[in-house]
């Protein structure tokens, strides 16, 4: 398929380029020229603007809109819908708010626009690994796209299947990717997913804390174990119930520098987990971990501690994700 990628960043630079990896015609734009060349030069056909990128496209067009929430998301939708002609397909790959998502649905479907909302995770590893995909739009749509989403999901790879999915009406799930309702149910989805991350993440923080701690100067002598971070990390990894991809981009971390003294341990919040909360008072859901571990990121900003350092590592580690600094 053809289509168009605006957005040319740590995740829409490589989704561009794992798109064409698998046969899709890419047509890409950035307000960083430097972007653009880098991809025209691995295949990609570079645009100078939104209306030549329309130019460029077939009829009805697909837009991928890769860029922050907020206000570069929404002035790039609403120029789209101004541009892009009836039956075009507007998609919104970032980590925008589900609410904005039923709202510019709305707004483009009374130009005959298709709006999707594709919650998209995988971060900096997504080009060889893929990318988990939650999706929110009308089925129709949805399916139009299936090839797009099949060449960026991770595949079902080697990973065993779940016991009891064998008769599984979408196999889509296995891939990687699902449909998961209508607008904004994508981006509801990869929401709450984010604010899981926040609790597993605060999880192996607090943890690695009390490890650390236990050398302190506080206790008395007998009681203080000089415990080697690097290596529980890693033993951690082979065999425990508490293995994951994040304990694994720690363990990474602490063998590059088991001190993280790269890292300040300033943390901070893309706007998902204070989502993830809003929508649980909304509901009345009781969210108590993922709370803590929101307001802990909050402190952080005041005082580090060994833990927000490996919170930092992990961040960087799946994301890209550089401190913002006091």
């Amino acid at each position: 398929m053809k289509l168009g990628i605006i957005g040319l960043g740590r995740m829409g630079g490589n989704i561009a380029r794992r798109l064409m990896r698998h046969g899709h015609q890419v047509i890409v734009y950035d307000r960083n020229q430097p972007l653009i060349d880098a991809l025209a030069g691995e295949g990609a056909e570079p645009a100078g603007s939104l209306d030549d990128m329309r130019g460029k496209l077939d009829h009805p067009a697909i837009f991928w809109v890769m860029l922050p929430a907020g206000a570069p998301t929404e002035e790039t939708v609403i120029a789209l819908s101004e541009h892009c002609g009836a039956d075009s397909i507007v998609i919104d790959g970032g980590n925008s708010f589900y609410k904005d998502d039923i709202r510019r649905a709305k707004m483009l479907g009374e130009k005959g626009v298709h709006y999707v909302d594709v919650g998209t995770s995988g971060g900096v590893w997504g080009l060889e690994r893929g990318y988990c995909m939650m999706i929110g739009g009308d089925k129709a749509t949805v399916d139009h796209l299936d090839p797009i989403f099949d060449a960026l999901a991770p595949g079902q790879g080697d990973v065993p299947r779940t016991p009891g999915r064998e008769d599984a009406d979408d196999p889509r799930a296995e891939k990687g990717y699902i449909h998961a309702g209508p607008a904004g149910a994508g981006h509801f989805v990869k929401m709450v997913h984010n604010g899981i991350e926040y609790g597993l993440m605060q999880a192996y923080a607090e943890g690695f804390d009390v490890l650390a701690a236990k050398n302190s100067e506080k206790l008395p002598e007998d009681q203080r174990y000089d415990l080697n971070m690097t290596d529980i990390a890693e033993v951690w990894r082979r065999g425990s119930v508490i293995s994951s991809w994040l304990l694994d981009l720690t363990a990474q971390a602490l063998a590059k520098d088991e001190r993280l003294e790269g890292f300040s341990g300033r943390v901070s919040d893309s706007g998902e987990g204070r989502w993830t909360i809003e929508a649980a008072m909304e509901e009345a859901v009781p969210a108590h971990v993922l709370s803590a571990a929101l307001y802990a990121r909050y402190r952080s900003r005041l005082d580090n501690t060994f833990g927000e350092k490996v919170l930092s590592a992990m961040r960087f580690g799946f994301g890209g994700h550089v401190e913002v600094p006091q």
